[in-house]
């Protein structure tokens, strides 16, 4: 049985912020690991509710709770005159992030020159929301992304010296890299104690 503990005042506090019952609900069912879509079917109902909790950030792709559907369903248990409010990204976070990532796919390295014919950022406002994104999931960090990121360029610029080709023109532009989460095995490479120093 899944209840959800609602007070007068919470319940005002969710519909200020523009959330409805409906999806306070699903988000109890995956807090609690229900398998939705076993239990409704193909209800286009349930389908607009999720992808309603998804366009506020509150689900990820991948309908797992973000730390913003997390922090929602906390506040049910706030006490009452508590204000929910939502953490905003850190607009330096996404900079960082922004400013590590090549410009283009021309560049130097230990003394030798690489030409390039393409620029690698694009979309600057949608990498912004994507990356925002992908860290309102709870599953990396900024700095994660920044390391992972850099990883992976100084892997390409290592690998343009011991071959003596650009590799660095196989990057993918910035919205690609983040929409095809690139980074994620980076990560890992990283996590398990790799290192790539210039």
């Amino acid at each position: 049985m899944i209840s959800l503990q609602l007070t007068p005042f919470h319940f005002k506090e969710i519909i200020k912020k523009g959330y409805s019952l409906d999806i306070m609900f699903i988000l109890k069912m995956i807090e609690e690991e229900y398998v939705i879509e076993e239990i409704f079917g193909d209800s286009v109902k349930l389908c607009t509710i999720q992808e309603v909790a998804n366009r506020k950030g509150l689900i990820s792709d991948d309908r797992k709770l973000t730390l913003e559907g997390k922090q929602l369903l906390a506040f049910l248990f706030t006490n009452e005159g508590t204000k929910f409010e939502k953490k905003k990204a850190i607009e330096d976070h996404f900079n960082e992030w922004w400013k590590a990532y090549p410009g283009t796919d021309s560049f130097e390295h230990k003394g030798r020159k690489f030409t390039g014919s393409r620029s690698l950022r694009a979309d600057k406002e949608n990498c912004r929301i994507k990356f925002n994104k992908i860290l309102g999931e709870g599953e990396y960090t900024y700095i994660d992304m920044v390391e992972a990121l850099k990883y992976d360029v100084m892997s390409k610029k290592e690998a343009s010296i011991k071959e003596g080709t650009n590799k660095l023109k196989y990057m993918q532009n910035s919205l690609t890299y983040l929409n095809q989460r690139s980074f994620e095995g980076f990560i890992e490479l990283i996590k398990k104690g790799n290192k790539i120093t210039d």
